[in-house]
């Protein structure tokens, strides 16, 4: 009977989630990350129809390479736009751009035609950091984390099922996730423009903007000297660095020490979006209110580095209890730093700026993506072991960084 009740109450919780605004930000959140990880399981047979089989994870890595560059150049003009026009504009925008370079993407042809797809979806990706912006603009600050708590749940949601439903329509074609992903894009968009009023009233929106906010470099670097967000901005870099290592990595290990097929890595993710969920959904949402953003982002940290010297042990010892620990681990910790620094960042921002910061957050994450997957072929040459060594290594020193700081969030 208790075990029935506390499904009720969860169950309960989570279609109370899913009402109203609220709603549609999830549901929008969940279709991202859906589509996003819908061409995951067909992106290197894709690729490998136009290269040599011994170049096919050069251009795959250098694919993720060219987007994330995209990224970090546009994502703070959209954040900069989007303090100047309005949150649901720029939404709607990167949406429809996710759309375009999905379906392109899909079309291929070429090699140049994979590239072009994914320099238009990188050029328009402002989605996700518009969307924690909407948080922040309807959230007040005491209610943020267990927001982006929820987000992360949606996500993890979208994580999980996104994988598995490319990977069954990869059988009928390669091109069928993409245009998939393109779908899923344009629901986006209509469920936006129907449902999702806009949450920036004219009267709090920058005036003018000046030509510094719409460079990367500059407005990243303008974010940068306010200290409290340099200090945040540096360990979401650590962190950030630590999760592309193992995200560009753990395929190719699990291929070559467990000897897993594209199936057996499918279910691996999906697990991963299943601990998101409980991480995030669950946990995340009922430590903060008792601890708050700094203490619960330090222990996620921790476990996330934790996490990550099991799969280090796993390139020495090949043997299943440590890839669950390490995956379980890293997940978990994964899912309480995300909404608590999220949190903390929304809150640094200097009034009128929110949409700038966030942007500048998702830049210097794509630093992280462009550098991260070059870092981890580099050292997975040298050990099997030493991505993951070198990822904790640097998620660690972010734990030490964020534990020692005085004032603010607590």
């Amino acid at each position: 009977m208790h075990y029935l009740q506390s499904a009720t109450s969860l169950a309960t919780r989570f279609s109370a989630m899913f009402k109203g605004r609220s709603g549609i930000l999830l549901l929008s959140v969940f279709l991202n990350f859906a589509g996003f990880t819908l061409i995951i399981p067909v992106l290197p047979f894709s690729v490998a129809r136009y290269v040599a089989a011994g170049e096919v994870a050069f251009w795959v890595a250098l694919i993720l390479a060219v987007y994330a560059l995209c990224s970090f150049v546009a994502a703070p003009v959209l954040g900069a736009l989007s303090d100047r026009h309005g949150r649901r504009p720029v939404l709607l925008l990167s949406l429809c751009g996710s759309a375009v370079g999905f379906a392109v993407f899909g079309i291929g042809g070429a090699l140049w035609v994979l590239l072009l797809g994914r320099v238009l979806e990188g050029l328009t990706a402002g989605s996700i950091s518009t969307l924690y912006a909407y948080v922040a603009d309807t959230h007040a600050p005491a209610e943020r984390g267990p927001a982006f708590g929820r987000l992360g749940v949606a996500g993890g949601l979208g994580f999980m099922l996104g994988p598995v439903l490319g990977g069954l329509l990869g059988q009928f074609s390669l091109s069928a996730p993409l245009y998939g992903a393109s779908a899923l894009a344009l629901v986006n968009v209509l469920l936006v423009q129907r449902y999702l009023p806009e949450s920036l009233p004219a009267a709090k929106r920058i005036a003018s903007a000046s030509g510094g906010r719409f460079n990367a470099v500059s407005q990243l670097s303008s974010v940068l000297r306010e200290r409290r967000l340099r200090l945040l901005f540096g360990v979401v870099f650590c962190f950030a660095f630590g999760s592309v290592v193992l995200q560009s990595n753990l395929a190719v290990m699990l291929k070559d020490v467990l000897a897993f097929g594209p199936a057996a890595i499918g279910f691996v993710l999906a697990g991963i979006g299943v601990m998101d969920i409980i991480s995030q959904g669950l946990v995340a949402t009922w430590l903060l209110p008792r601890f708050g953003e700094r203490r619960v982002a330090t222990a996620g940290l921790l476990i996330n580095a934790g996490g990550l010297l099991l799969l280090a042990l796993l390139g020495m010892f090949p043997v299943l209890p440590l890839l669950a620990g390490g995956i379980a681990m890293f997940t978990f910790g994964d899912g309480l730093f995300q909404p608590s620094l999220s949190a903390l960042i929304a809150d640094a921002a200097p009034a009128g700026r929110q949409g700038e910061v966030q942007g500048a957050n998702q830049a210097q994450q794509s630093i992280a993506r462009m550098a991260g997957p070059l870092a981890s072929a580099w050292l997975y040459g040298l050990h099997g072991a030493a991505p993951y060594a070198v990822a904790a290594t640097v998620v660690l020193m972010a734990a030490a960084v964020l534990g020692r700081r005085k004032g603010g969030a607590q």
